[in-house]
């Protein structure tokens, strides 16, 4: 075992989680209105609590033992064999599981973006377990755990495959069977509180460095110059969010600057430790306007109430991260360099993107219209419309005013 190491994912772990709670919940929590705050708060908290569950049941298992090319099995059930002198590498076995379900949390907790203000909190119980199960887990497998996709070398250094893909896509499939918000898109109220998701949203940008330097599951240059790059595509998606903000609206709003810092965030994600600070730059400028353009797209052309717009940001950001990995991560760009050629790993990550997008759509679609005949998805127009889904789900109040 090797101390230094340890120390780093320990800390890298307790980062990701600060990703979810308390970092996505607020996030999420002050850009709905103020009647649904407790329900999105909800619906974060114990989503992570039913992920972690479930990873230590069989999700680790599913994902990271065995050899098949496909899935995982399930020796490892209720992490049997594991015990504390188990390693991974040269950090506890134990580590890695946390670290791992950490992930395993926030993938799930993203897609609440996509549902929140109209969804029975039942339904997002039933979904978020058995998704773990059908998407997540085998889709980590394929790309981290030996998997088909790891056997072509596909380069996804934090997730944006296993996590951004397969969340963002999940989140449209969900918005589009569930339905839009009533007065969607003219009279949807704007966030009840940008400071609340300000906060979350920093909360999240200082819990990325967990997420992309932890990757590297090591204390060194990699997880130093994947620190760097994060921070750099966050910061550059922000100034370029904020701009077209500027330009097209008269004013620079904070929503959207922080709405760009998380697309600047995920977009970076899957490259971030294969790539230099130019590429760092690149990524978030690119993001700025890519998936700026989408968020219009999906709820204008497509008209779709992705309320939080995850596909747009999360979806959007880890395909386009993961497309542009392999040129980026070449020398002139300042990366780390290929074994192959750029058309070679390109056509990899494109593989990659179109095999795992499709298996997450037709596996969510189904998952969710099963899951809507037997409990139903939305909640009733009184609890959507005048009570709210605080009281009307939870018995209880955000704000005693």
């Amino acid at each position: 075992m090797n101390e230094a190491n340890t120390a780093w994912i320990l800390v890298s772990t307790a980062l990701v989680l600060l990703m979810t709670l308390p970092g996505l919940a607020l996030f999420y929590a002050g850009l709905v209105s103020s009647k649904n705050t407790l329900s999105t708060l909800a619906q974060c908290f114990v989503i992570a609590c039913i992920a972690s569950v479930i990873w230590f049941v069989c999700g680790y298992s599913l994902a990271f033992n065995g050899e098949g090319l496909f899935f995982g099995n399930l020796d490892k059930m209720f992490l049997s064999g594991i015990n504390i002198d188990s390693l991974s590498g040269d950090i506890p076995e134990t580590l890695f599981v946390m670290f791992q379900m950490t992930f395993a949390v926030i993938t799930p907790a993203l897609i609440v973006g996509a549902y929140v203000e109209r969804i029975k909190f039942s339904a997002v119980i039933l979904i978020t377990g058995i998704w773990l199960v059908l998407v997540y887990s085998p889709v980590t497998h394929w790309v981290w755990g030996g998997g088909w996709l790891a056997q072509m070398g596909v380069m996804d250094f934090a997730g944006g495959l296993v996590v951004h893909t397969t969340a963002g896509i999940s989140a449209l499939v969900i918005a589009k069977i569930l339905g839009a918000r009533n007065g969607f898109p003219r009279s949807v109220k704007p966030p009840h509180s940008p400071v609340i998701a300000m906060i979350g949203a920093a909360l999240l940008w200082v819990g990325w460095f967990g997420f992309n330097a932890g990757s590297a599951l090591a204390a060194n240059q990699n997880a130093a110059m994947a620190m760097l790059v994060t921070h750099i595509s966050a910061a550059a998606a922000t100034i370029t969010w904020m701009l077209i903000d500027w330009y097209k609206n008269g004013k620079p709003g904070l929503v959207g600057m922080i709405t760009g810092m998380v697309a600047g965030l995920a977009t970076v994600t899957p490259a971030s430790g294969y790539i230099g600070p130019i590429g760092g730059l690149i990524l978030g400028v690119s993001s700025g306007f890519i998936c700026y353009w989408f968020v219009g797209f999906v709820k204008n052309a497509m008209n779709i109430d992705d309320s939080l717009d995850v596909f747009a940001v999360h979806g959007v950001g880890g395909i386009l991260g993961t497309l542009l990995c392999g040129l980026l991560a070449t020398a002139n760009y300042g990366g780390l360099g290929l074994e192959t050629t750029v058309w070679a790993q390109t056509k990899v990550q494109i593989i990659g993107v179109v095999s795992i997008s499709l298996y997450t759509l037709i596996v969510t679609t189904i998952i969710v219209l099963v899951v809507r005949n037997f409990v139903g998805l939305r909640v009733s127009d009184q609890e959507e419309n005048t009570e709210g889904l605080d009281f009307g789900s939870h018995g209880e109040s955000s704000y005693h005013l």
